[in-house]
């Protein structure tokens, strides 16, 4: 069956986005077929992957006002088997107008039925927000992954994601399971860092997945270049961290980059 994972934090700057592109990437490499879904109004998923949300005609928006299907709205990447369900700033006007609608919560699951059955994964890459649309990404999934940048107020955007994750169990999705914790932009040499993991683990009972993301100027520069850290700098220690976040959270081993063999520089003097 399909794994429909959301990816969600409602505090910004923690890696949300490259980890739901890197994670999409790994698996594809891994050979699922792998669908991301860019629910977030700002489309930095979308211009991660390459696309330009000005030149698109359909998007999210469209798809959650009903005005296309999603299949339609579904673009290629350039990574075989990954396909971006793509966003635009107009999606902020769409979580207006859901407000106003019965069944509000329900408009991304019943949107993405009709293709789910195409892919091995759909990941969802919710807003920094607790609003409509986040509540659209957790009740389509089956799974939540949290990416959590290890400082002081690391802890507390995660107790307030789980209490919207109780409700939404609550009300609109009870089978909804959260997967776990993966930490990002993490700094072993701190104390800090290894403190939040710690308290998240005890406060929360959450599992947090090894390895970490370290902190990474490979892994920063690449959505600029509308690639992957997995694309950009295969052998960087962000890139192998998520080849081996893929494997631990969904079991899918992706190949590791060939070394390239050393040429031998010819002493002087030969030749």
């Amino acid at each position: 069956m399909t794994r429909v994972v959301a990816v969600a934090n409602q505090k910004g700057g923690v890696a949300k986005t490259t980890t739901v592109h890197s994670l999409g990437v790994a698996l594809a490499q891994g050979g699922q077929k792998v669908l991301l879904v860019d629910l977030d109004p700002q489309a930095s998923l979308t211009w991660a992957c390459g696309v330009d949300p000005d030149d698109l005609e359909r998007s999210m928006h469209e798809v959650l006002l009903r005005r296309c299907k999603a299949a339609d709205a579904v673009l290629p990447t350039d990574v075989d088997d990954l396909r971006l369900l793509p966003s635009t700033i107009d999606l902020a006007g769409a979580e207006m107008h859901l407000l106003t609608k019965t069944g509000r919560e329900y408009v991304l699951r019943k949107a993405l039925d009709r293709v789910v059955d195409d892919y091995d994964v759909v990941l969802i890459d919710c807003p920094p927000s607790l609003g409509i649309l986040t509540i659209n990404g957790l009740t389509a999934a089956g799974e939540v992954l949290i990416p959590l940048q290890c400082e002081a107020l690391g802890q507390r955007g995660v107790s307030q994601l789980m209490e919207t994750i109780d409700d939404v169990r609550s009300y609109t999705n009870r089978d909804l399971v959260v997967r776990g914790v993966i930490a990002t932009m993490f700094d072993r040499r701190t104390n800090l860092a290894n403190q939040v993991v710690a308290e998240v683990q005890e406060t929360h009972g959450l599992e947090v997945f090894d390895p970490p993301v370290p902190k990474s100027v490979k892994v920063a520069e690449a959505p600029g270049r509308g690639r992957s850290v997995l694309e950009h700098a295969s052998s960087s220690r962000g890139a192998v961290a998520y080849r081996e976040l893929a494997e631990a959270i969904f079991g899918v081993a992706a190949p590791a980059p060939e070394k390239k063999a050393k040429k031998k520089s010819k002493k002087k003097g030969e030749g």
